[in-house]
C-alpha cells in the first residue's frame, strides 16, 4: 500500500501533462495538416513568416504563391500558417488605422510633435 501511495502522484502528473500539453498540441498539428491539405488555387494565405500571398498552384508538398502581380515563389506546404478570409483583412486594416491615430512626427528643427485624435 505504501508503494502505491508513492507512485500515485507520478501517475497523476503524467495524466495531467497528457491532457494539458500533449493532447492539445496533437490537435493543433492535425488541424494545421488538414488546412494545408485543403489549399486550393485562389486562396489567400499567410505564411509562418508573415508573408501574405495568393495560392497559384498546389503540387505534392509544394505550393506556388503569388506575392505580387507576376511574382511567384515556391513554398513548402508546412510554411503556410493560415488561410486569410476577407473578414481577417478588414480587422488588420482597422488595427492599422488605430496606429495612425497616435503618431509622433519630427519637424525641421528636430522637435517632436505628438498628434493624437480627440474624440
Amino acid at each position: 500500500m505504501g508503494q502505491l501511495g508513492s507512485i500515485l502522484p507520478l501517475i497523476l502528473l503524467v495524466v495531467v501533462f497528457y491532457f494539458l500539453l500533449i493532447r492539445p498540441q496533437r490537435k493543433r498539428q492535425q488541424e494545421a495538416v488538414r488546412m494545408q491539405n485543403s489549399l486550393a488555387p485562389g486562396a489567400r494565405v499567410m505564411t509562418t513568416t508573415g508573408l501574405f500571398a495568393t495560392v497559384v498552384a498546389v503540387d505534392n508538398d509544394d505550393v506556388v504563391l503569388e506575392v505580387a502581380p507576376g511574382i511567384e515563389t515556391r513554398w513548402v506546404k508546412a510554411a503556410i500558417g493560415r488561410v486569410v478570409t476577407p473578414g481577417d483583412a478588414s480587422a488588420t486594416d482597422e488595427a492599422g488605422e488605430d496606429d495612425k491615430e497616435s503618431e509622433t512626427t519630427v519637424d525641421q528643427n528636430g522637435d517632436q510633435d505628438s498628434n493624437t485624435k480627440q474624440s
